[in-house]
């Protein structure tokens, strides 16, 4: 039996594109001789729904588009992820499940057990559980179909399981020999590698051939790498699909092989590759089809112009310099060069007459106190102002630039910096943007040398430089990442790395006390194990100190 894995791009509530796209993966599969075709978690409607699901009209219209494509697609063997209703009183009304659609019919269905609320999954606020599941015959196999966190509570791979009941093990019990898994499971760092040892786990366990297909694409905040997998008996990956773009790869049950497409094996090129796919989609399905940029001539904003440039296409990126009265001229001339380099359009916008403006406006109320980063912000606000009116008059999506490293400890501008309708690289802490950008350059000089060579600065005063408020970047982002994803203890982080006290308990005050911020910011895209946005949700008043 030849199965096809399709991998595909989903957008949230777009059923007729949704459907569309099922359609087409199902012809391209039926012309290669497949006789069963898999698509991911919620591929109907697209994953994750969220508060959609609380409507009664988006679950029923989940069933009549169901019971269609099962109608338009009779000569084949589809398994489809939909939002089903909920068949027990949980006070819930729908259910996670999967469809088995054949001869023009809703042969089977499937309903998820586990529901994942943790980290940016919130799968028990809006879904009933299923209390038991059956295996399906087909072709002489018993089928164990399951859906994402079904397969993620196996006793003998976690030493630490978060459910009681493994669905796995109930299937197998019943007597499957083929494990199936659709899924929409988010991209972090180093997540590829761990769903293959997870799924081998199971292949060797229970002897059977594993079949993994991913969602790719992005949807708001999450970016879903697709890398669906097949496994043969013996745990051997004997299929393989992309990372970070559509793709459709078989495999055989008889002879347990298929194909293996090439794989991103470098984990900053797998960001990059996320980055780039997250910012195409969340711009193209917000219905826009441009961005802009404020470029200040760091490697910040260098990189994220790379990056919309990869997504969008130069002609649908614009970016726009807004020197001010502590900018320094190498900083416009590597704007400048970098727009040339990107073949992107390059607007200038001075802001010093602006400041001088905004001053004069504010001298009697500020008259007597000295100049801090009241006066800052003001320029940081000036070019926010303007990037949001450029945004509006061509309709162009604002990046914001900020860092991971900047927006965790508040070295960042409320209505300014932060402005935007899309943080691109706020998941990536300083240290890594260097060599993200590194990759940017690793063809031609895309990037100017120039960036990386001088500090960084904000340029909001005088020779001001980020070490003036910030400890070393190298130092910061060990910190941030041991406080932030690993939620361990100044005490422990100065112990663990070597690190002076009061300098982590600085830190860690500082991250604390501007969740405020982060909570206006512009949705980011989430690469790290522990994003600022929907997995990270502390109280903005609270007075809870490490």
């Amino acid at each position: 039996m030849k199965i096809a894995l399709a991998q595909i791009n989903t957008t949230v509530g777009d059923f007729p594109g949704n459907r569309a796209k099922i359609r087409e993966f199902v012809r391209r599969a039926q012309q290669a001789g497949a006789q069963v075709v898999l698509f991911p978690e919620l591929s109907l409607c697209g994953y994750p729904p969220r508060d959609l699901v609380d409507k009664p009209s988006f679950v029923e219209r989940n069933r009549r588009e169901l019971e269609s494509l099962a109608r338009e697609l009779p000569d084949v063997s589809i398994l489809c992820g939909f939002v089903s209703r909920a068949e027990t009183e949980t006070g819930k009304t729908a259910s996670n499940s999967a469809a088995w659609l054949a001869g023009g019919q809703v042969r089977f269905v499937q309903t998820k057990m586990l529901l994942p609320n943790y980290d940016v999954f919130d799968e028990a606020r809006y879904f009933s559980p299923a209390q038991q599941q059956s295996v399906w015959p087909f072709c002489g196999r018993q089928w164990a179909v399951t859906i994402c966190e079904d397969i993620w509570n196996d006793k003998s791979f976690w030493k630490k399981r978060l459910y009681t009941r493994d669905p796995v093990e109930g299937l197998t019990q019943q007597g499957a020999n083929l494990l199936v898994n659709v899924s929409a499971s988010p991209y972090f760092i180093g997540k590829r590698a761990f769903r293959v040892e997870m799924l081998r786990a199971f292949a060797v366990r229970y002897r059977m051939p594993v079949l993994f297909v991913n969602q790719v694409g992005g949807n708001d905040s999450l970016v879903f790498d697709g890398s669906s997998v097949a496994l043969d008996r013996e745990g051997n990956v004997r299929a393989q699909a992309r990372s970070f773009e559509e793709d459709l790869v078989y495999f055989d049950t008889e002879t347990e092989r298929g194909e293996i497409h090439p794989q991103i094996e470098d984990e900053d090129e797998a960001v990059l590759g996320a980055l780039v796919l997250g910012t195409r989609d969340y711009v193209q399905k917000c219905g826009f089809h441009s961005a802009l940029i404020g470029l200040s001539g760091g490697i910040d904003s260098s990189l994220t112009a790379a990056i919309a440039v990869e997504a969008l296409g130069k002609d649908n990126v614009l970016g726009v310099a807004m020197p001010g009265l502590y900018s320094s001229p190498g900083s416009l001339a590597d704007a400048r060069a970098l727009a040339s380099n990107l073949g992107i359009r390059f607007e200038i916008l001075p802001i010093t007459d602006i400041f001088q403006s905004y001053l004069e406006t504010l001298r009697p109320v500020f008259a007597g106190l000295p100049a801090d980063v009241a006066e800052e912000n003001v320029q940081a606000r000036i070019r926010g102002n303007l990037l949001m009116a450029l945004s509006n008059k061509f309709r162009s999506l604002v990046l914001s630039t900020g860092n991971k490293s900047e927006l965790a400890v508040g070295y960042c501008t409320l209505y300014g910096d932060m402005a935007g309708g899309l943080a691109v690289i706020s998941d990536i802490p300083k240290t890594m943007v260097y060599r993200l950008a590194e990759l940017v350059n690793r063809e031609r000089e895309v990037i100017p040398r120039a960036v990386f060579e001088k500090p960084p600065s904000a340029e909001l005063r005088p020779n001001q430089k980020d070490t003036d408020s910030l400890p070393a970047y190298e130092v910061l982002d060990v910190i941030l990442k041991a406080y932030i994803e690993e939620y361990e203890t100044p005490q422990q982080i100065a112990q663990n790395y070597g690190f002076d006290l009061d300098l982590v308990r600085s830190v860690a005050a500082r991250v604390d006390g501007n969740e405020y911020k982060r909570q206006q910011a512009p949705p980011g895209l989430k690469v790290t194990s522990k994003a600022f946005g929907i997995g990270r949700r502390f109280p903005v008043a609270q007075r809870y100190t490490e």
